[in-house]
């Protein structure tokens, strides 16, 4: 309960658009940054002068959000690109990392920021998953492994630790079920609630990042998942995680709780034993979108 009530009442931020550092020639993707918390992260990396892509399936809505970025930081040398995600289509991700290879050469960042959250009853992806747990988890865990080679060439150069990748999670997958992936259930055919179905997803974000820490740590890729908040102070848990100096290989799989603590989830949700079994089982699913 303490831990719980610490992340309604947080403690003041240690890493805000105040100081952080100059983050000129690194390459970020934000996904779901045309709103919300992944808008106000993208604005304060391209305030310093970070080139940043919005990863978003609306490009008129990226687009306004670009424009609104570049009014509140005139002088800055950044850049901002839309980078087209539809997570809820595993077909068109493949093209999506394509295109974002084609024009960089390195990826010091990724944020996996979108997500879904109690969507209509009966809502799903293209390929029939249930849409929270096929954008937040099948989605992203696609998405990342078509990148994983251009972070792990970058992070051959880069400095230790420093490149990373983020997976946002939320306080309710301390919520969810026990244990938190149901293997004989994943179509839900047997009818669970919409915040059941979510939490389950975020605990799979959680389990995601567990798993890929300790899959990665040859390749020089940090690990973190973090509760995310309101926009601003979410924003800013998120840019704790990704680009504080203090992260190292120590907190490598860590849980990053409002607004930049490394805390501890609930033990069951980084059991490498389910971490690793969830993996497979999502590899199982998207291998052939790979």
């Amino acid at each position: 309960m303490g831990q719980q009530w610490s992340n309604v009442f947080p403690p003041t931020p240690t890493l805000t658009e105040k100081n952080l550092s100059d983050q000129a020639g690194k390459v970020f993707i934000v996904t779901g940054s045309s709103g919300g918390i992944g808008k106000r992260l993208a604005s304060i990396l391209y305030q310093h002068n970070g080139t940043v892509y919005i990863a978003a399936r609306s490009q008129k809505k990226a687009e306004e959000t670009m424009a609104e970025i570049r009014r509140e930081h005139p002088t800055s040398s950044g850049q901002l690109e839309y980078l087209y995600l539809d997570l809820g289509d595993l077909t068109t991700i493949r093209k999506s990392a394509e295109e974002f290879l084609r024009k960089e050469s390195r990826l010091d960042v990724l944020w996996n920021n979108a997500g879904v959250m109690v969507p209509p009853p009966g809502s799903k992806t293209v390929q029939g998953y249930e849409l929270q747990l096929g954008t937040n988890n099948l989605g992203h865990f696609l998405f990342t492994q078509l990148l994983h080679p251009i972070l792990r060439e970058t992070a051959k150069t880069a400095p230790s630790a420093s490149v990373r990748v983020i997976w946002v999670s939320s306080s309710v997958a301390e919520m969810a079920p026990r244990p938190a992936i149901d293997f004989s259930n994943m179509d839900y055919h047997r009818e669970e609630g919409l915040w059941t179905k979510y939490a389950r997803s975020k605990a799979g974000n959680v389990l995601h990042a567990t798993e890929f820490a300790r899959r990665n740590v040859d390749d020089g890729i940090i690990s973190l998942k973090l509760i995310a908040h309101d926009p601003i102070f979410g924003a800013y848990t998120e840019l704790f995680a990704g680009l504080h100096p203090d992260i190292t290989w120590d907190q490598n799989g860590g849980w990053i709780a409002p607004f930049g603590r490394i805390a501890s989830p609930r033990k069951d949700l980084i059991d490498p034993d389910l971490a690793k079994q969830y993996w497979e089982w999502t590899q199982e699913q998207v291998s052939k979108y790979l």
